[in-house]
């Protein structure tokens, strides 16, 4: 993915995002400069991997498979390892129309998926077996909302915004906008993208940047390349 697309996508999300009342944090702001000198300051942001992500699971097909997320914020597995501290995460992201995010699964994360406005959300679910890997023959278990259901394998829930469900290690997930493009909230138990994110298929979870030009933000992503981490 070209730099300039990535910048292109970010203040193109960045007003879908204004345009349904939500707003992102100050440091989302900060230029790739003002990071730097800021380094120190921002070890937690750093640390905790804040700020922009934007993939295409190094596919290179953004508008068929990807998907735009800003975590807003994010604690440490030592904190969900003892029990205390922040052990939560957040995100907000977008889901294009029939834009693709591929069936995963976690590994420790638990995650409310919410629909926040836009078109309507479509999740296709499976269950996983007992060794992790997806079956296509048992229900699938969720809670929506508060309430348990059990839905058949394959199911392709359709959230509407407002709607949400909660999705347990071993729930598979592929979802994208129908009819439109969707605004996503996700709260979740700390979130690690670097391990905690199963493919269905072999894809990645970064995309590879071509630096056709100067990045308006950074990704998570390029703050090991910038010396950040």
């Amino acid at each position: 993915m070209k730099r300039s697309t990535v910048n292109e996508i970010i203040a193109e999300a960045d007003a879908f995002i204004r345009s349904h009342g939500f707003h992102l944090p100050p440091f989302a702001y900060m230029t790739p400069a003002e990071m730097v000198a800021r380094k120190a300051e921002i070890s937690n942001i750093l640390e905790s991997r804040l700020g922009w992500d934007i993939t295409d699971y190094g596919a290179g097909k953004f508008d068929d498979m990807g998907l735009f997320l800003f975590t807003t914020r994010n604690g440490q597995l030592e904190d969900l390892q003892q029990g205390r501290g922040m052990c939560y995460a957040e995100k907000i992201m977008i889901s294009r129309e029939d834009q693709i995010s591929p069936t995963h699964r976690h590994i420790v994360k638990t995650e409310d998926i919410i629909n926040r406005g836009g078109a309507t959300l479509a999740i296709e679910m499976f269950e996983s077996d007992a060794d992790g890997n997806l079956n296509r023959s048992v229900p699938v278990p969720v809670v929506c909302d508060g309430i348990a259901q059990t839905f058949d394998p394959g199911h392709i829930l359709e959230l509407a915004p407002g709607a949400s469900v909660t999705l347990e290690p071993g729930n598979w997930h592929k979802f994208w906008g129908k009819g439109g493009d969707v605004l996503i909230g996700e709260v979740s138990t700390v979130n690690d993208d670097l391990t905690d994110n199963i493919f269905a298929d072999p894809i990645g979870r970064f995309s590879e940047i071509e630096e056709d030009c100067e990045p308006t933000h950074l990704l998570v992503s390029d703050y090991e390349k910038w010396g950040l981490l």
